[in-house]
């Protein structure tokens, strides 16, 4: 019996959240250290965090990941002129913008299913 897409979604969000947050993590090793590296590792381990509670049940973990990956996106846009931004950033803009929309996906399909 095939998963239900429900769990699909649940478990791509899951994906995108913890490949996001390794290269954020990585990105200790692949620049300078200063106040902006140290401040994206520990989103990065927020997002590893994030992605660990996907891969479960919790529909607070669905709240959360569709709240903290719409931050960037938010704030990315209400600071300045959208272009030209950097290759990581829309990278990272376009995989929050993914995230926010299979968590509200799931959440709106499992809205009327009691709570565990």
């Amino acid at each position: 019996m095939p998963p239900p897409p429900v769990t699909v979604q649940r478990y791509a969000a899951a994906t995108i959240v913890a490949t996001s947050g390794l290269f954020q993590v990585a990105s200790l090793w692949r620049f300078r250290l200063s106040e902006g590296v140290l401040l994206t590792a520990l989103i990065g381990s927020v997002y590893l965090l994030i992605a660990i509670g996907l891969f479960g049940r919790s529909r607070f973990t669905l709240f959360l990941a569709a709240g903290v990956c719409a931050a960037f996106p938010a704030q990315l846009l209400a600071t300045g002129p959208p272009w030209p931004w950097p290759a990581a950033d829309l990278l990272r803009f376009a995989s929050d913008v993914a995230v926010v929309a299979l968590c509200g996906r799931v959440l709106w399909s499992v809205r009327k299913l009691p709570s565990i």
